[in-house]
């Protein structure tokens, strides 16, 4: 196929793309007119229902339980295909930054850059921490606390410290804790099981009253579980990847 032929395919494939957009925007709602009944439903029966004051995560963890499961083995089979891929790789021969770069030369990280990361260290770990366990109490949730938790660790390779982002994130401990989390979210549905109940069902005591800290039973402990597994999924991807930087193939 030719260059000419190759351009003619996509730029009908992209009319094609952009026409279905258009039409699929067309038929949406009004801002702010939601003609579904479960919305409102929900909004009326999830604080009753859960204890839980965050709807979201009790939409999540309860009521779609079982898709948040298998959005949460997405992101872990990710991790896991490129830690099997990059790993595979340390066979290449290791060499310092510097013969790759020739002649070069490497800034180091300024101090402006290292003190503001080194400071956001802390703030940014409660704050990921926080979100993941307060998710019956907040709009948060387990993905959103993962996330900034891991973010924690990148601000350390950012303040210039790499071989500390190594020791603060080992290999083997993050993979352990990637697998307690998923296998901790499983655990707790198969645990309804195991009592005759449904798949994920809420079985812990809800607290005594809505939107305490340890109100919606297994919400809460769904949440901290998918915290520490996205958390440590994303920490192991971006050291995988900084990795890299330090190996050639040989």
């Amino acid at each position: 196929m030719t260059a000419r032929q190759r351009l003619w395919f996509f730029a009908i494939a992209a009319a094609g793309l952009v026409a279905c957009l258009l039409w699929a925007f067309t038929g949406l709602p009004g801002f702010g007119n939601y003609p579904g009944p479960y919305g409102q439903e929900i909004l009326r029966q999830a604080v009753a229902q859960t204890h839980a004051t965050g709807v979201v995560s009790a939409v999540n963890f309860e009521y779609r339980g079982f898709d948040t499961v298998g959005e949460e083995f997405i992101l872990f089979t990710a991790a896991a295909g490129m830690s099997v891929v990059l790993r595979r790789l340390r066979k290449e021969r290791q060499t310092e930054p510097a013969e790759e770069a020739g002649t070069r030369t490497i800034p180091a990280t300024s101090s402006a850059v290292r003190v503001a990361a080194l400071l956001l260290v802390g703030p940014t770990a409660v704050l990921g921490w926080w979100l993941a366990s307060h998710a019956q109490t907040s709009p948060s949730g387990g993905f959103q606390g993962g996330v900034i938790l891991a973010s924690a660790f990148i601000l350390v390779y950012l303040a210039g410290e790499f071989l500390t982002f190594r020791r603060l994130s080992p290999v083997a401990l993050l993979d352990a804790v990637e697998a307690a989390g998923a296998g901790g979210f499983v655990a707790i549905g198969l645990a309804a099981i195991a009592m005759n109940l449904p798949f994920l069902d809420n079985y812990l005591p809800l607290g005594q009253y809505p939107g305490a800290i340890s109100s919606s039973g297994t919400i809460a402990l769904i949440s901290f579980f998918v915290g520490i597994e996205v958390a440590a999924a994303f920490t192991a991807i971006i050291g995988e990847l900084l990795e890299q930087t330090l190996l050639r193939r040989a």
